[in-house]
């Protein structure tokens, strides 16, 4: 497979990967935004949705376990906008969309969701710290790292 360049190419290349692949490449995306979270719940799930050999009881605990957290980080960012527990929110949200079975999720793929709450984060961060966006921006990062995934999987 070429290079992924372009929203339009990710989001086919996402949707030709099986659940279990959809969860690790999911994985891969969130570890990337990871620091941004300090939930040891999210930490948690994240290394359950990377498992590849996770039971389906592991991963329905662990979605249980990074819903409470995401509620528990929406509580905490509270009405003046704090963008770094914003940041920490959409870590959480990324999570979830990673452990939901695709057929319950309304809009796309879950690896999908989750690379949308993962660039949501890097931008809360980039807000809270009044900077410019990076040459390298983490969309960019997520097509590399696909590309890489599939290369590495042998996936076309």
């Amino acid at each position: 497979m070429s290079q992924i360049n372009n929203d339009q190419d990710f989001k086919q290349a996402l949707q030709k990967l099986d659940a279990t692949q959809q969860r690790t490449v999911a994985a891969l995306f969130i570890e990337h935004v990871l620091p941004l979270s300090n939930n040891d719940r999210v930490q948690h799930a994240v290394k359950t949705a990377a498992n590849n050999t996770a039971s389906q009881d592991e991963i329905s605990d662990a979605l249980k376990s990074a819903k409470a957290a995401t509620i528990d980080c929406a509580t905490r960012c509270g009405a003046e906008g704090n963008w770094t527990d914003q940041a920490g929110y959409f870590v959480a949200r990324a999570i979830v969309a990673a452990l939901t079975p695709q057929a319950q999720t309304s809009s796309g793929s879950p690896a999908w969701q989750a690379a949308l709450s993962c660039r949501m984060a890097q931008t809360s961060i980039q807000i809270d710290d009044d900077a410019d966006e990076s040459a390298y921006s983490e969309n960019e990062w997520q097509y590399g790292a696909l590309s890489d995934y599939l290369q590495s999987q042998a996936i076309t």
